[in-house]
């Protein structure tokens, strides 16, 4: 399935995806996208709907974050080998760990705002995981059971906050706006294999990553099995999980978002997000 949260900004309502694209409305069934409704029993009796037993929603409504609720937004840090190398530092020996806001948490085709004394604002194209049933001390042999789906995660991130300001990276990721999240949340058994999907990003229509998650040093399982010896992972919890190279840090010279660019990206069978940058004012 394909689930998804459309409306205006705090009155979204939960849908289901049809092949054609049709969205339908599933507010009747769950109350919205998170918490139980990602447990795998409520995801399976999701799943024997027809939806054309569900009312269509009409236009092209706004979609939001395609999961409420996310009491955690973890991500990791040079987890694609090529990418680590476009930074010029080693593959790290264990996950690279930091959190970001979950304030930063919007829809996919919203706005992203470039925040007061950015000048190095910089894209990211990852795989989300998302989690379904709480997760603790799990194997890597049983992680998957514990993934409710995945979908596009745009980890945006200020360099200059990141890198130059001192401490830990998390004030340069955590923005307000800069975790969009969706279109929608593909359900496990859609995906075939998350080891092996293509991923993109352009700027202003030009290609600046076009890679896959074979590349991805930590695959999913192990880093959900990784994870869970140090926290327990919450049903709503996104794990974003790296990004392929091309990154504007990793240019030479360097290159960075201003005010009017616009940021298309997507990933293999998780659809595609597009976002317009302007200065926070």
């Amino acid at each position: 399935m394909k689930l998804v949260r459309y409306g205006a900004v705090g009155a979204e309502k939960p849908g289901l995806v049809e092949a054609d694209g049709t969205i339908r409305d599933l507010s009747g069934h769950v109350a919205d996208i998170g918490g139980k409704t990602l447990d795998p029993a409520s995801l399976a009796t999701l799943a024997k709907l027809d939806p054309k037993s569900l009312p269509a929603v009409s236009g092209k409504p706004r979609l939001g974050a395609c999961v409420t609720g996310t009491g955690k937004f973890i991500c990791i840090g040079l987890n694609y080998a090529d990418h680590a190398a476009e930074s010029g530092l080693q593959v790290p020996p264990e996950p690279v760990v930091f959190m970001k806001a979950t304030s930063a948490i919007v829809g996919p085709d919203d706005d992203v705002l470039i925040p007061r004394g950015s000048q190095k604002t910089d894209w990211e194209v990852e795989l989300g995981v998302v989690i379904g049933k709480t997760a603790k001390y799990v194997s890597e042999a049983e992680a998957l059971d514990y993934v409710a789906g995945y979908c596009v995660a745009h980890d945006v991130s200020e360099r200059a906050f990141q890198t130059e300001r001192s401490g830990q990276w998390t004030k340069g990721k955590s923005c307000d706006t800069f975790g969009p999240t969706g279109p929608w949340l593909v359900t496990k058994d859609e995906i075939k294999d998350p080891q092996d999907l293509k991923m993109w990003l352009t700027v202003n229509g030009e290609t600046m990553q076009n890679g896959s998650t074979r590349t991805m040093v930590y695959g999913v399982a192990f880093l959900v099995s990784y994870l869970s010896q140090f926290m327990s992972l919450q049903p709503g919890d996104i794990i974003s999980t790296g990004t392929p190279p091309g990154v504007g840090m990793g240019m030479k010279p360097p290159r960075y978002l201003k005010d009017g660019d616009v940021v298309e990206l997507g990933i293999e069978g998780l659809g595609s997000q597009r976002q317009t940058f302007k200065a926070d004012v």
